[in-house]
């Protein structure tokens, strides 16, 4: 007869080919069901490593308070430089009512109305546009990048390089008749290269001579126009 081992001891070898069969869940498990499962296992606990640096971050006070989206929401603070164009765009209409007014009353049968209407509504038209312009300024408006070239709007203007330009202008208006285009025009051509950062001095120099001379003799020889010869008058 074989002996039946105790049952607090070491439980019978298996034979062998024979493989351990997995313990059913007793009554108690199964009574519990998932939701203990769930209440107790490690979907309770917090994720850590990898896990944890994935989880989105909570969004910041600031982003959802309403004030401060507001505030960011403001509109931009409008152009002080485009003021200057409608105070341009007004002057110029001014001044073209002013000068058609002074225009005599001269009329024909061909032209009953007579020579002031005309540039009377375009005076008009400019102090509008003007007027519109700068209310449009006012609520913040600006004109759009052209789509084919590489400006930004909020780059601040350069104001010397404008006044390098309007200074060759001026100098050239009123040096033409007392020097001539030649030199007057030789003075605009560099000085303008030089106001738009050019420093070859030379070379500029014999550009803007050799521009002044083929211009006058343009205007000259090819449209019939006198420029002013200055103090070369007799030598070109």
């Amino acid at each position: 007869m074989t002996t039946r081992p105790d049952r607090g001891g070491d439980p019978p070898p298996r034979p062998p080919g024979v493989s351990e069969i997995p313990a059913q869940p007793g009554p108690e498990r199964a009574a519990a069901g998932p939701g203990a499962a769930a209440a107790t296992g490690p979907a309770t606990a917090e994720p850590t490593g990898p896990a944890a640096e994935r989880m989105p971050e909570e969004p910041a006070a600031a982003d959802t308070d309403p004030a401060a989206a507001g505030e960011a929401d403001a509109a931009p603070k409008p152009d002080r430089a485009q003021y200057g164009v409608c105070a341009f765009l007004a002057l110029v209409g001014g001044l073209v009512i002013v000068d058609a007014l002074r225009v005599g009353h001269a009329m024909s049968p061909a032209d009953p109305i007579g020579p002031k209407p005309v540039p009377i509504l375009l005076g008009v038209l400019l102090l509008i546009v003007a007027a519109v312009y700068a209310v449009d300024v006012a609520r913040g408006g600006a004109g759009e990048p052209e789509a084919g070239e590489d400006v930004d709007l909020t780059t601040p203007i350069d104001w010397r390089t404008v006044l390098l330009l309007i200074g060759a202008f001026l100098v050239n208006a009123v040096l033409i008749e007392r020097l001539g285009w030649v030199i007057s025009g030789t003075i605009l051509f560099w000085g303008s290269a030089y106001a738009l950062g050019n420093r070859h001095y030379v070379r500029n120099l014999l550009i803007a001579v050799a521009l002044s001379l083929v211009t006058f003799y343009t205007f000259a020889i090819g449209l019939g126009v006198n420029l002013p010869a200055g103090v070369l008058q007799g030598i070109l």
